[in-house]
């Protein structure tokens, strides 16, 4: 049984994404933490209602993001959300835009199974600049913990572009043998643009026995074949009337669709 099988307790999971509201000292806040928390109970109830296997925490709403940190208090949020959605299903953080450490040390301290990071070997040229690959570190950070959280990493990830051109394969194959991260994610361009599925086979074919999830675009039209493309799909904007909201008709359906 893989590692994949055993968190999810099924061979292809869906991950619904709780996008969390601007949390306090991100210019966008609107004055209530208590509004944000119960947007995000609201949110992963109803994609857990839905028959998702999974959900992860996002600090979508923060806008414009730090590079690879975050404030102390955004940690302990997404800790204490983490911990009540663990109780439904496997959850993970994801804290933009690149703050590895961090969202383990709120998986960690939540409960949480598994962390995304966008970029955890390598280097990319984002919106918020250079971003480098903190695999060394973060992987340091998860073995003074004693912890089993597992990391998801991103090839190409959306809304940056390597600063040196290379064989994504190559990449990927570095971020596994050398960066150890558990599994792969890809992305489209942007949010909301779907991955390429044939890029996502072809790494499933040449790493095998390592998950590779469609981190993006993936639609209720899409979803299946997205499916037989990779091991297992993180799903968001897709399913949201507006940010932070969940449209449980649209998760069901897209359950549906994917199953």
């Amino acid at each position: 049984m893989s590692w994949l099988t055993r968190e999810f307790k099924t061979e292809k999971p869906l991950v619904g994404v709780v996008h969390l509201l601007p949390l306090p000292g991100s210019p966008r806040y609107g004055g209530s933490l208590s509004t944000v928390l119960n947007a995000a109970r609201r949110s992963a109830n109803t994609l857990f209602d839905a028959g998702f296997d999974a959900v992860i925490l996002e600090n979508f709403g923060d806008i414009p993001f730090h590079t690879d940190r975050v404030e102390p208090h955004v940690v302990a949020i997404a800790s204490l959300l983490v911990r009540e959605f663990a109780t439904r299903g496997p959850c993970g953080v994801n804290l933009l835009r690149n703050a590895a450490a961090d969202a383990l040390a709120a998986a960690f301290a939540g409960g949480g199974r598994f962390i995304r990071v966008n970029v955890h070997t390598g280097a990319v040229l984002a919106d918020q600049g250079i971003i480098e690959g903190r695999a060394a570190a973060t992987l340091r950070y998860r073995q003074s913990l004693g912890s089993t959280v597992r990391i998801l990493a991103d090839v190409r990830v959306k809304h940056a572009a390597p600063l040196v051109p290379r064989d994504p394969v190559a990449e990927a194959r570095d971020c596994v043998e050398r960066g150890l991260a558990d599994g792969l994610i890809i992305t489209g361009g942007r949010t909301g643009e779907l991955g390429d599925l044939a890029a996502a086979a072809r790494l499933r074919r040449e790493l095998r026995g390592v998950p590779v999830f469609m981190g993006s675009g993936v639609s209720a039209r899409t979803a299946s074949q997205a499916l037989q493309a990779a091991d297992g799909i993180i799903v968001g904007t897709a399913l949201e009337r507006t940010l932070g909201v969940i449209d449980a008709r649209a998760a069901r359906a897209f359950v549906k669709a994917a199953r």
